[in-house]
């Protein structure tokens, strides 16, 4: 029987992918789980450990995503990663930034093979030869992959990267200004285009499409200020590997706010509302 303590050596870098993946902390507990036991089962020498692990890892993931697009699709409203908190800083800036939100959702705009062949070159670094004999396929179909996907995500990305202390500013004020209705306030923090998706599943009150304009989210947060709310609580913390709003109603995590910037103003905003995925402490 082969040693639990050499696959524990590995369960972060299994767990990384299987999440990033899945965009759910829960399935990727379960993938985890499952490479386990196949690996607690494996009679025969493994030569190369955390290949054949990450080998079965990927393909857990392709099989559940097939079962989970469809999921996805009957869901109530926008739906948006599990988030996760991360209190060690991530290995390299890539390793970081594809923990974001943003970044999971740019993702999951990409087919389940592109996902799997960016994430094993571009974060866990296989080479081409690796990740072919991984999701069994050739070198130059992992190389057309690659080159869609990052094709897609370059499009996407910001172009300039913001510091970390910045980023906690423009969170920080854009979280008042909405905790104050103040619409002015909102809207000078947004580009003219930005994008505001919820994701509450249907299960508390939180628009069910997503808002688009400046002009529209300013005005959705100064609403709401004008109704009757519970008295709400917040702290900037580190969640998916950027800085988050962490907010609280009488003591209990009600939300998750992230924010993609582009410059000094916010373009994209991401709430996680509903209570399925928030076990965060």
């Amino acid at each position: 029987m082969h040693p639990a303590s050499d696959f524990e050596q590995h369960r972060s870098a299994l767990f990384g992918l299987a999440y990033r993946m899945l965009g759910s902390a829960h399935e990727a507990e379960d993938i985890v789980q499952e490479a386990y036991l196949r690996y607690a089962a494996e009679t025969a020498p493994i030569l190369s450990l955390k290949p054949y692990l990450m080998t079965i890892v990927a393909r857990l993931c392709l099989d559940t995503m097939k079962s989970a697009r469809v999921r996805r699709e009957e869901y109530t409203g926008p739906w948006l990663p599990e988030p996760v908190l991360t209190t060690t800083p991530a290995d390299s800036v890539i390793e970081a930034e594809s923990l974001s939100f943003a970044f999971l959702v740019v993702l999951e705009t990409l087919s389940p093979v592109e996902r799997a062949v960016f994430l094993l070159r571009e974060v866990f670094d296989y080479d081409y030869s690796a990740i072919a004999n991984m999701l069994e396929t050739t070198e130059a179909n992992c190389r057309q992959l690659l080159k869609r996907a990052r094709s897609h995500i370059d499009a996407r990305r910001p172009r300039f990267p913001i510091p970390e202390q910045r980023h906690q500013a423009l969170l920080s004020s854009f979280t008042r200004a909405c905790l104050d209705g103040d619409l002015h306030a909102i809207s000078a923090l947004l580009v003219q285009d930005a994008k505001m998706y919820s994701d509450s599943g249907g299960k508390v009150r939180a628009p069910l499409n997503p808002l688009y304009g400046a002009d529209v989210i300013g005005r959705f947060f100064a609403g709401v200020k004008q109704k009757p709310q519970p008295e709400i609580t917040f702290r900037i913390g580190t969640v998916n590997g950027q800085p988050a709003v962490v907010g609280y109603i009488d003591g209990k995590l009600a939300y998750v706010t992230q924010v993609k910037l582009e410059g000094d103003l916010i373009s994209e905003i991401y709430v996680i509302a509903n209570p399925d995925k928030l076990p965060l402490p």
